[in-house]
């Protein structure tokens, strides 16, 4: 049998373009920090199928471009990548679409002499920023997140009444320290009026109810408290349609002092980087539309 080869889904662009934009209409300095990816999407067989470059807009220029656009500032990653969206579909007929996604690294104030300092960083490493940004024609599907939040609770957690065969050893308790690493993606709903939005204001207020989702239960397992974390921002956020996690078990695991002489009154851990459980769970509005065109491209659940 002779099957016809033929060209699928493609796109093409640059890939993690750093850009640092420092504000400095005042003698008191701001910083915006991206690593941004733009990837174009449209007709463009005619360069796969023969070599021709016609309708290939280098991936130089999409990085020129970013800088560019940085020059009149930031604002939000998402803003950002709208603008660039935008730009990209209206300034070459036959770029349909795309994705641009960037990644945003905050920065603090540094403490000097009992002030905050006007022009003087230091990274802040809590976690990092992510936004996502997939455009096929007027469609747009706008992602927030976040990854790297590590947290950690010292009590109210346990883990009983789960099956056991002869392969189980873990033993069962009620007071355990729950600790994980939180990566989240939050789509926002289709329609939602992106220019009406501060998404800076947004990314800070749903980050605050995650962590307020964290702490607020006794956690009888990692799934449960996914759970009530994407709850409590669904129900805050009406723009928001589903929300996305992937949060590893940092397991610690308490230490027998007993050889030593010494007993341990649950304050002494071994915290193991691997193997670990791995929860992975999407929170949504029972009504919420298919998009899998905005999940294509982001590995796993984040």
């Amino acid at each position: 049998m002779n099957n016809k080869i033929v060209l699928g889904q493609n796109q093409y662009g640059k890939a993690e373009v750093r850009v640092v934009k420092i504000t400095r209409d005042t003698e008191r300095h701001e910083i915006e920090d991206l690593n941004v990816t733009s990837q174009l999407r449209g007709d463009f067989a005619a360069a796969h199928l023969e070599g021709d470059n016609s309708h290939v807009v280098p991936t130089d220029t999409q990085k020129n471009t970013i800088y560019a656009f940085a020059r009149d500032g930031i604002g939000s990653p998402e803003a950002f990548l709208l603008r660039l969206g935008d730009h990209f579909t209206s300034s070459f007929d036959w770029v349909t679409g795309g994705r641009w996604a960037a990644e945003s690294y905050s920065w603090d104030r540094i403490q000097a002499h009992g002030a905050a300092h006007d022009h003087s960083f230091v990274r802040n490493g809590q976690e990092i920023r992510t936004a996502v940004l997939v455009r096929d024609g007027s469609d747009r599907h706008l992602i927030s997140g976040l990854k790297d939040l590590t947290v950690l609770k010292s009590t109210q957690s346990g883990f009983v009444g789960y099956p056991q065969d002869k392969y189980t050893t873990l033993q069962e308790t009620t007071d355990r320290i729950l600790a994980t690493d939180v990566s989240a993606r939050w789509r926002f709903s289709p329609g939602t009026d992106f220019s009406s939005l501060d998404f800076n204001k947004s990314y800070e207020d749903v980050k605050g109810l995650l962590l307020e989702g964290f702490t607020e239960k006794y956690s009888h397992a990692l799934q449960q408290t996914l759970f009530d974390m994407g709850t409590k921002v669904l129900e805050a956020h009406s723009e928001i349609e589903e929300i996305k996690f992937s949060m590893p078990n940092k397991h610690h695991f308490l230490v027998d002092l007993s050889p030593f002489g010494l007993d341990n009154p649950n304050e002494v851990f071994f915290a193991a980087d691997r193997p670990y459980g791995l929860i992975e769970a999407t929170v949504q509005r029972d009504n919420a539309a298919s998009a899998e065109m905005a999940w294509s491209g982001i590995t796993g659940f984040c």
